[in-house]
């Protein structure tokens, strides 16, 4: 991934964040066809390493856990992305030197896939994703809700796996390469904008702007 010094983000705290926030995965494999893409919900484990461990499962029929290459697996975490035009811009009516762009914030994850086809282990790893889904439910449901022998048919149709994370990259591309004056009228803009990511994606350049602004 291309990562100008600017945007990088190498704290593990604020790149765990982000996993647990938006869990559903883009899990990119070396297949036997050449890469392969699926997009899998993935748990942030911690197993006592500094980033942790990715668990999930896939369905059986999926060949991708036959079909992984020995090697590390790619898996991206996306977060809050937004298109940011220059018209929001104070140097817009100063130069007209300005141009669209677009923000987004991502963690690139990597690591050996590992299988793990035993349906207690499968089961343990379906109950902790679901609780941290349905942890801010009035009324959550947890899997013991359903009927154990249809639990028990569907967990034979799974295979788990796991992802032991040997490094991490974040890009947060949010405004930081421009004037202080224009990352605030960004922040404005997008606070008046009703996309569902323009308020995150405010928070997020508000957050670097106040780091920058504090610094001597």
């Amino acid at each position: 991934m291309y990562q100008p010094r600017a945007f990088e983000e190498t704290r593990i705290a604020v790149l765990h964040d982000l996993i647990l926030r938006y869990p559903l995965a883009t899990l990119v494999t070396t297949d036997p066809d050449g890469p392969g893409a699926n997009h899998i919900p993935l748990h942030l484990a911690h197993d006592g390493s500094s980033c942790g461990v990715l668990q999930g499962h896939v369905a059986r029929a999926n060949p991708i856990w036959q079909n992984a290459s020995k090697g590390e697996v790619l898996v991206i975490f996306h977060g809050p992305q937004r298109y940011i035009s220059p018209s929001w811009y104070v140097t817009k009516t100063e130069t007209g030197k300005v141009v669209p762009t677009w923000n987004y914030v991502v963690v690139h994850a990597y690591g050996p896939l590992q299988v793990r086809d035993d349906p207690a282990w499968v089961c343990t790893q379906m109950e902790t994703l679901t609780q941290s889904q349905e942890s801010g439910f009035a009324r959550p449901w947890g899997v013991s809700d359903a009927p154990a022998d249809f639990t028990e048919r569907l967990i034979q149709q799974v295979v788990g796996m796991e992802i032991p994370i040997s490094r991490m990259i974040g890009k947060w591309k949010v405004s930081q390469n421009q004037p202080l004056q224009n990352r605030h009228s960004v922040i404005a803009h997008l606070q008046q904008d009703e996309h569902p990511f323009s308020r995150e994606m405010a928070e997020l350049i508000r957050f670097t702007l106040q780091n920058d602004e504090a610094l001597p």
